[in-house]
């Protein structure tokens, strides 16, 4: 198997611009794209996950790791499409009504984007409705929901009973997370799942699926 470990270790760094380069090196020499991503790419993003649990490092160094992770995807995803590759699971991924925080949830989507995931970011501020559209029109697997503040915490809930109206919630994983959150809040309300943090949203989310 060739060696591009220098991609891995690019990603490992957080450095945007050498896992751009990186990977265009690797494209250049022939390399497929799916098995960059398998081999390489998502190896690196489980190590920062790792890393995290362990507290050998934190926050800013997910994102980082995150945003090398998302510029390498972007010159890969157009081979994807042409080649017919599947993602791991397409997810939707919001903060909920009334609640304007997004460092979790965006922590959260490049975590998953680097596990090989298709990722649906509505931002923040959304209500029931537009998690249920965005399902929906993308026939997503998983619907993650993020909550910061104790007072919104009640709308993960009002998504549940939106989407059990509407008669789709076997079709869809629903999984919630936020500083206030806990597994026994999430078990209340109905959810699928509860990630304490974002590498941990990522193996329940693997989990889910089966994967």
């Amino acid at each position: 198997m060739p060696d591009y470990s220098k991609l891995y270790d690019a990603i490992l760094d957080g450095n945007d611009r050498d896992s751009v380069e990186r990977t265009r090196e690797a494209l250049d020499g022939g390399a497929d794209p799916a098995a960059l991503i398998t081999q390489w790419m998502i190896p690196a993003m489980d190590e920062i996950g790792r890393r995290f649990e362990a507290q050998d490092c934190y926050i800013p160094e997910m994102l980082m790791a995150g945003r090398a992770m998302k510029a390498a995807l972007e010159l890969l995803r157009p081979l994807l499409t042409a080649s017919g590759a599947q993602p791991t699971g397409r997810v939707v991924l919001g903060t909920v009504k009334g609640d304007l925080h997004d460092i979790g949830k965006n922590l959260v989507g490049s975590m998953l984007e680097g596990a090989g995931f298709e990722v649906f970011d509505v931002g923040i501020d959304v209500p029931p409705e537009k998690f249920l559209e965005a399902v929906r029109s993308r026939n997503a697997h998983i619907l993650a929901l993020s909550a910061l503040l104790t007072f919104t915490m009640p709308e993960m809930k009002n998504v549940i009973a939106a989407f059990e109206q509407s008669g789709v919630r076997n079709q869809v994983k629903i999984i919630v997370g936020g500083a206030p959150v806990t597994r026994g809040f999430a078990d209340e309300i109905g959810a699928d799942g509860y990630g304490e943090n974002a590498s941990s949203a990522v193996t329940l989310a693997r989990t889910l699926l089966g994967k």
